[in-house]
């Protein structure tokens, strides 16, 4: 079985490839990206599209039965795009950064994908770090798995820059 993981004891193993989505244009192509270079026949890929908790709390927010528009529109390409891939999209509501790393720890994760944006020249020459790049930062760093950070390249070279715990902005040209 080409791309299906299989134990010595003959069980089948699936990736849970989880993809972290929002409104921004880096996180269809993260989800894109996990799908093409992450994600094999028969493992399930996970859009995780965090909202902010309301006035009255954390907790659900609509659950998988009825994810809103974004959810259902980006899981849906996602189907289409490769059908050997089981796709379910996920809309909970609370704080961003704790709720990935539990839904990561809850679902049991192989592989969390985010997108990463491009750093601005402001946070650069200060040496800080926006608001997204350091939920990207505590992703990598805390989340019980293997944690991609992805950016499609500008400029017309192609390709993606990949951060990980291990390596920060590497170049594949794939």
């Amino acid at each position: 079985m080409e791309g299906v993981n299989v134990s010595e004891s003959g069980v089948v193993l699936r990736k849970r490839v989880m993809v972290v989505i929002d409104h921004s244009p880096g996180a269809k192509h993260a989800a894109i990206w996990a799908l093409t270079h992450v994600a094999n026949k028969g493992d399930l890929l996970t859009l995780l599209h965090v909202v902010p908790p309301s006035n009255g709390g954390g907790g659900r927010g609509g659950g998988s039965s009825s994810p809103p528009q974004l959810a259902s529109s980006l899981g849906s390409l996602c189907k289409a795009c490769k059908p050997e891939v089981e796709v379910e999209a996920l809309v909970i509501q609370g704080p961003k950064l704790s709720t990935v790393l539990s839904q990561v720890k809850k679902l049991e994760a192989s592989v969390l994908v985010l997108s990463q944006k491009k750093p601005s020249s402001l946070s650069s020459l200060c040496m800080c770090l926006s608001g997204s790049e350091e939920f990207v930062e505590q992703c990598i760093n805390n989340a019980d798995c293997l944690t991609l950070a992805v950016r499609k390249q500008s400029g017309g070279l192609g390709g993606y820059l990949v951060s990980t715990r291990w390596q920060k902005n590497f170049w594949l040209l794939a």
